[in-house]
């Protein structure tokens, strides 16, 4: 099972990046899927997730209204819309891959990850 996670960069704040997660290796739209971020001596901290049908989706509330999980099931690929980005959504993105169809917000639940995507917001 691999995980790539891409489209972070450099953005001023209040503008937009749209992150992917393209997963091979196991059957994509059979589990959920999770973003999660991470900054250097910081826990890891969810942010969005969605069930494998995309039917269920949980957001952490600081994202909430202005970020958007979603994902293609035909494509294996999963998406993060980020808009209204703010300075303090500077960070590591991660997509994981969970073993079960049940949207979860705990990291324990994803045995698979990808290898992060780096968000800069400036001021």
């Amino acid at each position: 099972v691999q995980l790539q996670a891409s489209g972070g960069g450099l953005v001023q704040a209040g503008g937009c990046l749209r992150l992917s997660c393209a997963v091979t290796g196991f059957g994509f739209d059979a589990y959920a899927i999770g973003w999660f971020r991470q900054a250097p001596g910081n826990e890891r901290e969810f942010v969005a997730t969605i069930d494998w049908a995309g039917g269920r989706i949980h957001y952490q509330h600081s994202v909430q209204g202005r970020f958007t999980i979603s994902r293609d099931n035909a494509k294996n690929t999963a998406y993060l819309q980020m808009n209204s980005l703010k300075p303090e959504d500077t960070t590591v993105y991660y997509c994981a891959s969970s073993a079960t169809t049940s949207a979860s917000t705990r990291s324990s639940t994803y045995p698979y990850w990808g290898q992060g995507t780096l968000v800069t917001v400036s001021s």
